[in-house]
């Protein structure tokens, strides 16, 4: 993974405080515009503009500021994947992180635009990892729209949503689906042999399969998919029975009608 200097950072923070766009910055200096992004991010904190901005967002459920509530469904499928708040921030203000791998740039852009939606009021950054970007948002309404969140990992506690959750994902249930499956799921080949005419053949057919140790998260998953139609099925894997498959034709053919392979 390439490192960025001090003496970079800072001639990046003074073409950015001249006036230079994130995206002219990042060419010039052959930087990773997320970098780019995250420096100046910080930079604003470090001055305490963005902490006094956050602070003074308005909540959904505090305040009843307007929610897309198409892009939360898809974040919160998201969240409940690849998710994680932190509340030991040096800003005192929590964070909330969505991991995507450097393989799919089109999710972590999607991830991205989703806490944009949904966060309308608030700055969103990347922090890069080895193999991965963290995407970022900061504010201390994240408990509100996440009250899942709670210490240790989600598949030792409880996972369940509040009735306003649920009335989202009952309106937006493709949205929920298409997060959960973008975070902790996946559409492949599989392939199997039959026999046709006498001989014996190849043939391959498209899966999706879905994989989380959390009983709950995995329930809520399925119990979407009733609602919608499509048929599936658990698979034990390596002896662990954490995988949901959907591989019917006819169910392959609504997941990519509406959630599709990342990208």
């Amino acid at each position: 993974m390439n490192t960025h200097g001090i003496a970079v950072r800072q001639q990046a923070l003074g073409l950015l405080q001249a006036g230079s766009t994130n995206a002219a910055v990042a060419r010039r200096l052959k930087v990773p515009p997320g970098t780019v992004s995250y420096w100046r991010h910080m930079e604003r904190v470090k001055r305490g503009e963005t902490t006094r901005a956050q602070s003074s967002a308005l909540c959904p459920r505090c305040d009843g500021r307007h929610l897309d509530r198409s892009a939360y469904a898809y974040l919160l499928g998201l969240y409940l994947g690849d998710g994680h708040i932190n509340h030991y921030s040096k800003h005192n203000v929590p964070s909330l992180m969505i991991t995507c791998d450097d393989a799919w740039p089109g999710l972590q852009d999607a991830a991205e635009s989703a806490l944009r939606a949904v966060f309308p009021d608030n700055a969103t950054c990347r922090v890069r990892k080895e193999g991965c970007h963290n995407i970022k948002v900061y504010s201390k309404h994240l408990p509100c729209l996440f009250p899942q969140h709670g210490p240790g990992k989600k598949h030792d506690r409880a996972i369940t949503l509040d009735p306003w959750q649920q009335n989202i994902v009952d309106e937006h249930p493709w949205q929920f689906v298409r997060g959960l499956v973008h975070s902790d799921g996946c559409r492949n080949m599989n392939w199997t042999t039959r026999v046709v005419g006498g001989e014996r053949k190849r043939y391959e057919y498209p899966r999706y399969w879905f994989t989380n140790v959390s009983d709950d998260i995995r329930t809520l998953y399925t119990d979407t998919l009733d609602r919608l139609g499509v048929e599936w099925k658990h698979c034990t894997r390596h002896g662990r029975p954490y995988n949901i498959s959907v591989a019917k034709r006819a169910s392959v053919a609504l997941m990519d009608r509406h959630v599709g392979p990342k990208f």
